[in-house]
This record gives structure tokens, sequence and C-alpha cells, in this order.
């Protein structure tokens, strides 16, 4: 039973074709060059994808950002959301959107949804700091697996969707990219990413949170500096689930970057990135210091100039590479 906890015995990808013994806890895994990798399916259980598993062209198609859902809370609505329409006006006239507030966008991974807890954590603490229009993009339709490599190939699409809805609506009923912070998580990072570098005038702020590392190693639809005003990211299983690269204007790498206090796997530590920047949100409290290179973040031995991680803050700007520690705990 011990050995099951580390390895996972007779899994085949296609008949005749077995898939080598490979670490539960991704101990094996070389970014960039490792053909598995365990990740969490959509109850949060870890089950074993082939990133170079051959796609469905069909489906390919299919995943194109069109079923993008958005939905937008407000102070007058913390708790029910108002289901906005890309191309119906009546939607967001109707809406409790106000153009001249700015605007606060989050949006989820793989195999996940708008409805994850932290996603509200985010846009409680956000409506709490001050009047914004928080709107959760929910593209789980796409986002659903098992196959990785369709749910990355629908990244760029879906990203580009969302700047086109964020245009409909600007238009509609006011508004400016320079008023927008643009948060996602994971994959929803190269998501945003992606949205920010599809319009002229680019998003004000962009949070990636533990960008995706699997399949976006030097990918130019992964996350970078053009995508925003101001691009920060988050790494917290950096070289596992998360890409480890400095990729943003900012990178800070809480606890080394690669595993946090208090997991006891890689899909915790993955997940702990979104609960460091809500409760960054509430107290900007998490400061980091800067880092003369890659190798002294993840040791967590920087002692350069301070800058604080995360926040709600639109005029937040900053480079370079940061460490700091945390706690185990809410608020960290």
């Amino acid at each position: 039973m011990k050995l099951f906890g580390f390895l996972i015995a007779t899994t085949f990808l296609c008949a005749g074709n077995a898939i080598p013994l490979v670490p539960r806890d991704n101990s094996h895994y070389v970014e960039g060059k490792s053909r598995y990798i365990w990740m969490p399916d959509a109850d949060g259980n870890p089950f074993l994808v082939d990133l170079q598993a051959p796609v469905n062209e069909k489906i390919i198609l299919a995943r194109n950002g069109t079923r993008n859902r958005y939905w937008l809370f407000t102070r007058q609505n913390r708790n029910s959301p108002q289901v906005l329409l890309n191309g119906n006006a009546n939607s967001i006239n109707n809406s409790n959107y106000i153009g001249n507030r700015p605007t606060k966008v989050i949006t989820h991974g793989f195999n996940s949804n708008g409805n994850c807890v932290w996603i509200s954590q985010i846009k409680d603490a956000f409506l709490n700091q001050t009047d914004v229009n928080v709107i959760v993009l929910d593209w789980s339709s796409d986002a659903a697996g098992p196959l990785y490599s369709s749910v990355v190939r629908a990244v760029p699409k879906v990203g580009n969707e969302l700047a086109k809805f964020l245009n409909f609506v600007f238009n509609t009923a006011g508004g400016s990219w320079n008023n927008v912070h643009l948060v996602g998580h994971s994959l929803g990072a190269h998501v945003v990413g992606n949205t920010g570098r599809a319009v002229n005038a680019r998003a004000v702020r962009v949070t990636g949170l533990d960008p995706a590392g699997p399949a976006f190693r030097n990918d130019s639809n992964a996350l970078n500096r053009n995508s925003g005003v101001y691009v920060e990211a988050i790494h917290t299983n950096g070289g596992q689930l998360g890409i480890n690269r400095a990729i943003c204007h900012a990178d800070f790498y809480p606890n080394g970057g690669t595993s946090q206090p208090g997991c006891d796997d890689f899909i915790c530590s993955h997940g702990r990135a979104p609960l460091l920047f809500a409760s960054s949100i509430t107290s900007n409290h998490l400061v980091g210091r800067l880092c003369t290179d890659l190798r002294e973040a993840n040791r967590n031995q920087c002692t350069g100039a301070t800058f604080v991680l995360g926040n709600a803050n639109l005029g937040k700007r900053g480079q370079g590479i940061y460490a700091l520690s945390t706690r185990n705990a809410w608020p960290f």
C-alpha cells in the first residue's frame, strides 16, 4: 500500500502503450521535458496526465471561447451573480455594472469553474476593499479534462473572447482598460495573459496566480510582460503545476515558490497562490525582498529592497524577483 502511494502500477495510455511508473508526488517532473504529470481532477483528486496526448481536432474547434460565461458581482449583489451576455446590451444595462468603477476580472484553470471557493474569497476581498465591478469568467466548458492538451489549445481563444466581451461592455455602458485588473489562476493566468495582449489598450494590471507550467515553457501564449501595463505572478508550486521562471514585471516566490508550509502535496501548494492574493487584498501585509536571481528566490534567501505581494492597487508598479516567508494558515 505504501508503494501505491507513490507509483501507479498497470495503467495504459492506449492499447499496447503502457505508461511508465510515475511518482505521485511529481518528484520526477522536469519542466519542459517530462511527458507525464499528476494533476487534480474536477474533485481535486490527482490523475495522471499525458502532456503529449493527441487531441481531437473537432474538440479543439468547439473549444473556442464562445461558451464563456460572465457573472457580475457588485456591492449591490455580493452573493447573487448577474449574468452578462456578450452582444446583449440589455444584460449589461439592466445589471448593476457601473462604467466609472474599477473592474476586476477573476478566472479559474484546468478542470475547474467559476464557483471555486477561492474565487469567492477574492471577490469578497475586492468588494470589501472598494466599490468595484467584479466579473467572474467561467470557462468550465472549455477547461474540462481529461485531455490537458486540448484545454491548453483553448486558452488563447478563451482569452481573446474575454477581451471582446470586455470591449463590448465598455462600449455599451462605459469603462476603460485603464481601470481593469485581470486575475487568473493556473491556466487562467495564461487566459488573462492572452486577454491583455488582445487589445491595443492593455489592462492596467494583470495578476497570475501560480501560472500553469506544463506545456507553457517558452510558449508565446503564456502570461508575459506584454499582457498589461503592470504584470505580476505569485509562484507557489513552480516547477510542477506552476511555471518556475520569472515571466512578469514582478515575480513573487513565497517560501521559495515550490512548496508551501502546511501543504502535504503539490495540489495544495498550487492552490495557495489564490489564498495569498485574497489575504493581501484584505491587509496588504505580505512583503517580499528583492532577489539577485531565481536561484536565490527558490532558496528564500533574498535580502534586497522590499515590495508588497498582491493587493488591489491599480497604480501598483514594480520590477524584479521577490521572495518572502509566510505562515501555514490564513491570513498567512
